[in-house]
């Protein structure tokens, strides 16, 4: 390969890596703009996602279409339910409560999930063939290509779901003024657990797209989550746009990083760009601007 052929490879890689990174801070805003809260069950819900996926394809049987949807659909119930038994009984309004109980329920989660599959590590096949495409004079997995499909085909729906529907509405007016919301009687309880399902169906999905390139855990979706975490914070906590940004710019350095500089210290750069944002831009690249 000749080097430009080298820094297209790795800028696809970036991409893929950065895709995963933008879905999972898109739940974290989700919830954020809808309860005021960081919702660190999102990480657990990228694991439960491939989980999902790995029953559906080898215990149901379930074709891959199926399966994919099926994990998707799962997650959203899981969250909805996590935030109908775990959060809505809390007799506290305290956003800082609140955040730490969705620690004690991410904790619960991962230990239900290491109960329910066990602590092997599994392999989920990729949602088509493994033939490498050739794009630009890089080779690339039909996989990568199916998350940024996909990841791209999701971002599309959220901006429709949340100008055009009801629903999506509902939830920019809950974020907006609560107190208003419900006086002309918009139902909050409800958006709120819509909200849930929404970021679980995101980190379904992530979980879902991201497994066949990487082993399948419990915890897998703990450093995903954390790294999609640190996308939001890089992109504005909140903005739909800056975890899409954050994602994107957070999985290139990544991946330039390691390969221009040492693999040893791919899964440092994050935290480090996340400490430097912290310090000089704490509202994030975006910080601010609306969904």
């Amino acid at each position: 390969m000749t080097n430009i052929q080298d820094l297209l490879q790795f800028i696809f890689a970036g991409l893929t890596g950065g895709a995963i990174y933008a879905l999972v801070a898109l739940g974290f805003g989700v919830v954020h703009n809808t309860m005021g809260i960081v919702n660190f069950t999102q990480v657990d819900f990228v694991s439960l996602g491939g989980m999902i996926l790995f029953s559906a394809l080898f215990a149901a049987g379930l074709p891959m279409p199926a399966a994919l949807a099926a994990a998707v659909a799962g997650v959203t119930l899981a969250a909805m339910a996590v935030e109908e038994a775990g959060l809505r009984p809390s007799r506290s309004q305290s956003h800082l409560v609140l955040i730490f109980l969705t620690i004690g329920l991410s904790i619960i989660l991962r230990g239900v999930m290491k109960l329910i599959w066990g602590k092997n590590r599994m392999a989920v096949p990729p949602l088509s063939g493994e033939e490498p495409v050739k794009l630009l004079g890089a080779t690339i997995l039909p996989q990568t290509l199916w998350i940024l499909a996909l990841t791209a085909g999701a971002i599309v729906l959220l901006v429709l779901f949340f100008r055009k529907t009801s629903m999506g509405l509902a939830m920019r007016g809950v974020a907006a003024n609560p107190e208003a919301a419900a006086v002309v009687g918009l139902k909050v309880r409800r958006v709120k657990a819509m909200s849930f399902g929404l970021a679980g169906a995101l980190g379904g999905l992530a979980g879902c797209l991201v497994t066949p390139i990487t082993t399948l855990s419990y915890d897998v979706g703990v450093l995903l989550g954390l790294k999609g975490f640190a996308a939001a914070i890089l992109g504005g906590f909140g903005s739909f746009p800056g975890a899409i940004l954050g994602g994107l710019i957070l999985g290139l350095l990544e991946t330039l990083g390691a390969a221009y500089i040492s693999s040893a210290y791919k899964d440092v750069i994050a935290f480090v760009v996340l400490l430097l944002v912290l310090f000089i831009r704490p509202r994030g690249l975006l910080g601010g601007e609306g969904a």
